[in-house]
């Protein structure tokens, strides 16, 4: 058996021992298989320079995988029944930090020392909306590398003009290259999802995009079938900004009925500056 099956096997005794059961309304898949591990970490490129965010530890099967390999190690997890198992797992590591918080109410930006990767085993109902949080909260993060739901993976790859192109891929790509890497079979998990997973890698080429960009994408898409200005009128409730960004959408090459979907995350940092939602 090989050290990572060993620390495993270990990590399931001490949830047998503890009386653990996986909370689903948590979204708690546990990681089991060894190999994805190392599949993970190498993906990751971690080394001894990185200090790590890993969000929803569990039982520390990956915890203890990355403790050794980086220069700190951030656990965050909101499950306080997982304390025990979670803290032995991490106890033969002085540089591991460990944070039973909601991740997405967490201050990312006050982690010390500061993160600049996320590597992860996320749980589904906070994947997307906590890799978007922690693209504007951590400008030190360079690199991120999840195993997420296959839908949100695609999401945020997605490419302007198709199904599931959205105000994730937007923000996502605003700053960030976003890539699936490769798919990941249900039975790595204990209790096995019902749903698919992928392993999703973001590398940062800039800062997050500013705010007024933030809202126009998320107002952009808010009404999906309609028009971007039109959608963005109703989602703010600021009748003038339709006009402004009908011309704004003309200044820069595209017809005033354009919808959101149309749009790559530049064009929305043109059209923000064209229609004067950045001064």
């Amino acid at each position: 058996m090989s050290p990572a099956d060993r620390r495993v096997a270990a990590a399931f005794e001490r949830m047998q021992e503890s009386g653990i059961k996986s909370n689903r309304e948590l979204g708690q898949n546990f990681l089991v298989d060894a190999n994805m591990l190392d599949v993970v970490s190498r993906e990751a490129g971690v080394s001894s320079d990185d200090v790590v965010l890993e969000v929803g530890g569990g039982l520390g099967i990956l915890s203890e995988h990355l403790a050794p390999l980086v220069s700190h190690l951030h656990v965050v997890e909101v499950d306080t029944g997982l304390t025990d198992a979670l803290g032995a797992a991490v106890a033969p590591f002085n540089n591991v930090s460990l944070h039973f918080a909601d991740a997405l109410a967490l201050d990312l930006g006050s982690l010390d020392p500061a993160p600049n990767k996320l590597v992860a085993n996320l749980p589904y109902g906070i994947a997307a909306p906590l890799i978007l949080d922690s693209i504007v909260a951590l400008p030190s993060c360079i690199a991120w590398v999840a195993m997420v739901q296959r839908e949100v993976g695609e999401r945020l790859a997605a490419k302007p003009g198709t199904k599931a192109y959205g105000v994730p891929s937007a923000l996502a790509q605003a700053a960030c290259r976003v890539k699936v890497v490769r798919p990941v079979s249900r039975t790595v998990f204990r209790p096995v999802p019902n749903v698919d997973s992928v392993i999703v890698r973001l590398d940062r080429f800039g800062p997050a995009a500013p705010k007024p960009v933030r809202t126009l994408i998320s107002s952009g898409f808010a009404h999906r079938r309609k028009a971007l200005p039109k959608s963005v009128a109703l989602a703010t409730g600021d009748a003038s900004a339709k006009e402004r960004l009908q011309a704004g959408l003309e200044a820069i090459g595209l017809p005033a009925d354009t919808r959101a979907e149309r749009l790559t995350s530049e064009q929305f940092f043109e059209l923000a500056t064209a229609a004067g939602f950045i001064k």
